[in-house]
């Protein structure tokens, strides 16, 4: 059963269509990047996810329920929203509560509670900041907990708006690791982002929306290393992959690492 499934989704503000017909469908332990020029729509369709704006028309399925007519609390335990910036988001005063608030509102026991939260820090890395006031915390440090807040909700669905934006080569490496490992749980990973090598890296598919609707839907991969396609749909190819596909390196590099492996493969 698909995760999430848009059917024919219209949406628009006043009388400027934003999506039009819109239809995808994303499995369990998929991990997918929503791309395309700015203002096409992308941050509104994740909103259509998480129940935050309703479509004109047609259908949103998150783990098989209809969003209709639901409040994004409704939605929460099957879909999780990650904002763009996290300062819209963080609302608790210490980084435990802010991240076991989706766990208390499911009337989890004491017990289940400090598990999914324990675990859920793990993940991202921030066992040891569990007391400490997320405004206390870098900015990068604020997303992790944002995640961690979002996975802690055990959703089907994982939306994330941006979740490369701020972050050190060290930061991006780690929530692509947290991705894959959710990936692995079965969870449907949809994100937003401008980051094509993120992309590449992290999210095996790509779904580009152009003029409200989805001009192009495959293997991320494959998109970032057609570089004439991928600039027709608005996109910034990774210098690592431009670099490489100039040199006509082996392997197809997209990433600083690949190339510098196939340069010094050719020696």
């Amino acid at each position: 059963m698909s995760a999430l499934r848009l059917e024919e989704v219209w949406f628009g503000y006043d009388d400027t269509p934003v999506l039009k017909g819109v239809a995808l469908d994303v499995a369990g332990g998929e991990a997918v990047a929503l791309l395309g020029r700015n203002g096409v729509g992308k941050t509104t369709l994740t909103k259509l996810v998480v129940a935050l704006l309703q479509p004109r028309s047609g259908l949103v399925r998150v783990g098989g329920r209809i969003t209709e007519g639901k409040a994004p609390e409704d939605v929460a335990r099957l879909a999780a929203y990650v904002f763009q910036h996290p300062d819209q988001q963080l609302f608790a005063r210490t980084v435990w509560s802010e991240v076991a608030f989706g766990p208390r509102q499911q009337a989890l026991s004491p017990d289940e509670t400090r598990v999914i939260v324990s675990e859920a820090l793990e993940r991202v890395g921030l066992e040891a900041y569990a007391e400490v006031h997320p405004y206390d915390l870098p900015a990068a440090q604020r997303k992790l907990v944002t995640i961690a807040a979002a996975m802690a909700q055990r959703p089907r669905v994982l939306v994330l708006d941006e979740p490369t934006q701020g972050l050190d080569r060290a930061g991006v490496g780690r929530v692509a690791d947290i991705l894959r490992s959710l990936t692995q749980d079965d969870v449907a990973v949809l994100a937003v982002t401008h980051d094509l090598a993120f992309v590449a890296e992290a999210l095996g598919r790509a779904i580009v929306l152009a003029d409200g609707r989805v001009a192009y839907d495959g293997p991320s991969r494959e998109l970032v290393l057609d570089a004439v396609r991928a600039r027709e749909l608005g996109l910034e190819v990774p210098p690592a992959a431009a670099l490489g596909a100039a040199l006509g390196l082996p392997g197809r590099p997209v990433k600083v690492r690949e190339v510098v492996d196939a340069l010094r493969g050719e020696r």
